[in-house]
C-alpha cells in the first residue's frame, strides 16, 4: 500500500507555503525548503552538497514528522537547528516561512532562525513543471518526435530507421496478436475465441485457474476451457485480461521502482475493476463498453514498463525524483527528467500494436483536464478511478479532493462514485489472489 500525499489545495496558502523535505544519505539527514508547487531537481541538490542524498521513505517520513515533540512550536524550532539546510534561492530574504511537510501535513511557521554552527545553503533546487503539455491533448505524431528525441538525449543511437526498429521494442507473440485481432472485431466472439485460448497452454492454465477463482465464484464445477469461457468469464474479460498478461510478459516489471509504490499488477487489477464498476453506474445513454473500460484501467500504467525498457539505466534516478516530489504527478516528473511521459509512450506502442482507438486515446489523454473525442468517457473513468483508488491507498500520486465536475461531466454523483469504491474494497481479498495470479503467470 503507498503512502498518501494530501496535496494543499489551490489559493493564496498554497502559493506562499514552503515544502520541507528530509532527505538522507550515508553522511546523515538533511532538511531541504522549497516553494511548495515545485519539483525538487536532485540534480541540482546533489551539485550544490556534494552529496547524493536521497528522500526518505514516505512511510518513514511520516513517522517522523508525526512525532509528539514536532507537535509544539518549541519542538518544531529545534527541529530546524537539528540539521543541515538547503534552502532555494527563490526563498532567501523572506523573514519567516510557513512550512509544511506533505506525507504528515505538519504545518508550522517558522522565523528563519539557525543555531550558530549550523549548516545553511541556499541554491537554485527548485523547478517549475511543465504543466501546459499535460493539459493539452497530445497526439500520435507529437508523441513519435516525443519519443524519439528522448531516447536520442539518452542514447548514441540516432534514428534513421522505423522507430519500432529504433526503439529495440519486442514484437507481440502469434497468440497475442490473435487476441488484439479478437478485440477489434467487433463480430468476434467465443467460437472464435475458444480455438486460440486452447492452443496456448500457459493461457488456458490462466483461464482456468480465473474461472475457479473466489472473485468470479461460478457455481459448481469448470470442466473445461469452453465452461470457464462461455458460463464463467465471458468473451471481454478473457479477452482482456488475457491481453494484460502478454502485454506484461512482453515488457517485463522494473526492479528499480519508487520505495513504497503499489505494485504494478495490483494497481492495474484495482484499477480495471473500479473503471467497470463506475461504467456500470452511468447512464444508459453515456455508458461506454464496459470491456473497454476495463482493458482501458488494466492497461493505463502500461507505458511505465516501457519506460523501464528504454530507459533502464536512467529508472533509479527517476524513482528518486518520484520520491523527493510525492506531491506531484509522476507523468510531470517523467516530462521534466526524461522528456518523454508514460502515458506518451504507452499510447504509442499500443496505438501501433493496433489495440481499440478507444483504449490507446484514453491513456493518452489521462491527465488531460478536457479529454476529447470518442476516448473521453474512458479517459474520465480512469481519471475518476485513480483519485478514489488513491484516496485508499491502493494508487500511487498525489491525493486530490474528489472533483464533483468530473464526476457530473460522468453522468454520476459523488454519492455514486464512493459506492462503487465500497464495493471494490468487499471484494479485495479476491482481487489481491487475481493479482497474484497475474504476477505468477508474469514470472
Amino acid at each position: 500500500m503507498s503512502v498518501g500525499v494530501q496535496c494543499p489545495e489551490s489559493g493564496s496558502t498554497q502559493e506562499s507555503s514552503v515544502r520541507l523535505v528530509l532527505l538522507h544519505d550515508a553522511q546523515g539527514k538533511m532538511l531541504v525548503l522549497l516553494p511548495v508547487s515545485s519539483m525538487l531537481n536532485l540534480a541540482a541538490l546533489w551539485t550544490l552538497t556534494g552529496r547524493k542524498l536521497q528522500a526518505v521513505r514516505g512511510e518513514d517520513a511520516e513517522r517522523f514528522f508525526a512525532q509528539q515533540g514536532l507537535q509544539s512550536e518549541q519542538g518544531q524550532q529545534r527541529l530546524m537547528q537539528s540539521f543541515p539546510l538547503v534552502i532555494d534561492a527563490a526563498l532567501e530574504g523572506r523573514a519567516q516561512l510557513l512550512l509544511c511537510e506533505l506525507t504528515s501535513g505538519l504545518t508550522f511557521v517558522w522565523p528563519y532562525g539557525v543555531a550558530e554552527d549550523q549548516q545553511v545553503q541556499f541554491g537554485t533546487i527548485a523547478v517549475t513543471p511543465e504543466y501546459g503539455r499535460m493539459r493539452k491533448r497530445p497526439g500520435g505524431g507529437e508523441d513519435v518526435v516525443a519519443i524519439t528525441r528522448a531516447v536520442e538525449r539518452f542514447t548514441a543511437l540516432r534514428v534513421q530507421q522505423r522507430l519500432e526498429d529504433t526503439l529495440g521494442l519486442p514484437a507481440l507473440a502469434p497468440t497475442t496478436q490473435k487476441i488484439i485481432m479478437l478485440r477489434s472485431d467487433p463480430d468476434a466472439g467465443v467460437d472464435q475465441l475458444v480455438p486460440v485460448v486452447r492452443l496456448d497452454p500457459s493461457l488456458s492454465a490462466q483461464v482456468m485457474s480465473w474461472a475457479v477463482s473466489p472473485y468470479y465464484a461460478a457455481p459448481g464445477k469448470v470442466n473445461s476451457i469452453d465452461e470457464a469461457i462461455i458460463r464463467v468469464l465471458g468473451f471481454d474479460l478473457v479477452v482482456n485480461l488475457a491481453l494484460g498478461i502478454a502485454m506484461g510478459q512482453v515488457l517485463k516489471v522494473p526492479e528499480e521502482m519508487p520505495r513504497g509504490s503499489t505494485p504494478y499488477w495490483q494497481q492495474s487489477i484495482y484499477t480495471a475493476t473500479l473503471c467497470e464498476k463506475l461504467a456500470r453506474k452511468l447512464p444508459l445513454d453515456k455508458r461506454p463498453k464496459v470491456g473497454l473500460a476495463y482493458l482501458v484501467g488494466l492497461l493505463h500504467n502500461f507505458g511505465y514498463l516501457v519506460l523501464g525498457h528504454l530507459f533502464q539505466p536512467q529508472l533509479a534516478i527517476l524513482s528518486r525524483y518520484v520520491e523527493a516530489n510525492p506531491h506531484l504527478e509522476p507523468v510531470l516528473i517523467e516530462q521534466q527528467v526524461l522528456n518523454v511521459t508514460r502515458d506518451q509512450i504507452g499510447g504509442w506502442l499500443l496505438e501501433s500494436w493496433n489495440l481499440p482507438d478507444e483504449v490507446y486515446s484514453a491513456i493518452r489523454q489521462q491527465q488531460c483536464e478536457e479529454p476529447e473525442g470518442e476516448c473521453s468517457t474512458y479517459a474520465c473513468l480512469l481519471q475518476l478511478s485513480k483519485q478514489l483508488l488513491r484516496r485508499e491507498g491502493l494508487a500511487d500520486g498525489p491525493i486530490f479532493s474528489l472533483d464533483p465536475e468530473l464526476c457530473e461531466s460522468l453522468g454520476l454523483s459523488l454519492e455514486q462514485a464512493d459506492d462503487a469504491i465500497k464495493e471494490l474494497l468487499g471484494y479485495q481479498d479476491d482481487l489481491n489472489e487475481l493479482t497474484r495470479t497475474l504476477s505468477r503467470a508474469r514470472a
